[in-house]
């Protein structure tokens, strides 16, 4: 039986495979040089699956998903399919593996390199250092809750639906992921939703409140409502350490928080799903700035949100959390000397693209190494 870790690629559209290849030179070279034995399969997802297959994502694609050790993803979307249905969009290839895959904890990290405090939206003084992640409820909520629908109503006018619902269960395994993460970093929580006016915050609120009780009382526990959490995270971001919330809030929150780093092409993802009967989690892991097709091809893309959602999977699903620390500091070395690419340009710095901005990382890496 082969000692190698199965690794499923889906670099998907836009310029998801662009920064993918990035990423694969740095496998090979951690192939050659660190002992990381990978069997890697690729396939297509989104555009590029409908294009070929018809279908956003093939039911033997979610299979191979399911027997992997992990998932690294690239993006989807494209505006040449905006008007089919939405079962036929290509996004629903992300969705449609989150819930097969039971994928209900994304890690959204919002780390600031010190050489990128200038391009952050808000002063150094108040963003310097930070570090902060926030774990997000992905397969309930408002987005899987039902009922859910377009209907036309008697008098000719249409009603849109969508229902948010969480039970105990969706709500305690979240939240555990949040506590054991804070755990290992400054041990504190704060959990966001709104109490004040929806009955499944308020639950929410009791579970977490119980099973911080019962299992992580030694973690620091916060609660914070969702407006003010929005406010809170550009008034002053470094209060918080880990912020566990649901769905719909989490999705704009994180976006927010990543903004506070000075741009979405840096900042990597991780989904994880339930610990499986031999100790390991479904996961997969993706940049979040999306498939930008307004570059895609043009070779300027950032490369490092990739780069860096492949340090997350080293970490999380193949416990090799010095290779990760490695590609973190390569990447940090390497905006310390004044490289950059387009979304993160200021005065005074050398304008590079995807694929030296890939290979400078590599050099790096070989440096620290």
């Amino acid at each position: 039986m082969s000692d190698a870790h199965k690794l499923l690629v889906l670099a998907g559209d836009g310029i998801g495979p662009e920064v993918m290849r990035e990423v694969a030179r740095i496998v090979h070279w951690m192939s050659a040089h660190r002992g990381l034995k990978l069997e890697i399969t690729e396939e297509l997802v989104g555009a590029a699956s409908l294009a070929v297959h018809g279908v956003p994502i093939r039911d033997e694609v979610i299979e191979l998903a399911r027997q992997s050790d992990a998932v690294l993803f690239g993006s989807v979307g494209d505006p040449a399919w905006s008007h089919v249905g939405f079962d036929k969009r290509p996004e629903v290839a992300i969705l449609k593996l989150r819930k097969e895959l039971e994928l209900f904890a994304n890690l959204r990290p919002a780390k600031l390199f010190d050489a990128l405090i200038d391009a952050s939206a808000l002063k150094a003084e108040v963003v310097h250092g930070l570090d902060l992640m926030i774990v997000r409820e992905t397969v309930g909520g408002i987005y899987f809750g039902e009922p859910r629908g377009i209907e036309t109503l008697p008098d000719g006018s249409r009603r849109g639906i969508n229902t948010e619902v969480y039970t105990t269960s969706e709500i305690e395994r979240v939240a555990r992921v949040a506590f054991d993460l804070a755990r290992k970093r400054d041990n504190r929580v704060c959990s966001v939703e709104k109490c004040n006016v929806m009955e499944s915050g308020l639950l929410w609120k009791e579970v977490v409140t119980d099973i911080h009780k019962r299992e992580y009382s030694d973690v620091q526990l916060s609660h914070m409502l969702a407006d003010n959490c929005a406010m809170q995270l550009v008034r002053d971001p470094n209060q918080f350490d880990v912020i566990v919330t649901g769905n719909l809030f989490g999705d704009i929150l994180s976006d927010l928080a990543s903004m506070l780093t000075g741009s979405l092409g840096m900042l990597p993802s991780a989904t994880l799903g339930p610990v499986r009967a031999y100790g390991k989690r479904n996961a997969l892991y993706e940049p979040i700035h999306g498939s930008a097709p307004d570059i895609a091809g043009k070779g300027i893309a950032n490369p490092l949100a990739q780069i860096l959602s492949f340090a997350m999977l080293l970490r999380y699903s193949l416990n090799r959390g010095e290779d990760a620390d490695l590609i973190e500091t390569a990447v940090s070395n390497v905006l310390a000397s004044g490289l950059r690419t387009g979304d993160i340009m200021s005065p005074g710095m050398a304008r590079v693209g995807t694929e030296m901005m890939g290979q400078a990382v590599l050099r790096e890496m070989e440096k620290l190494a």
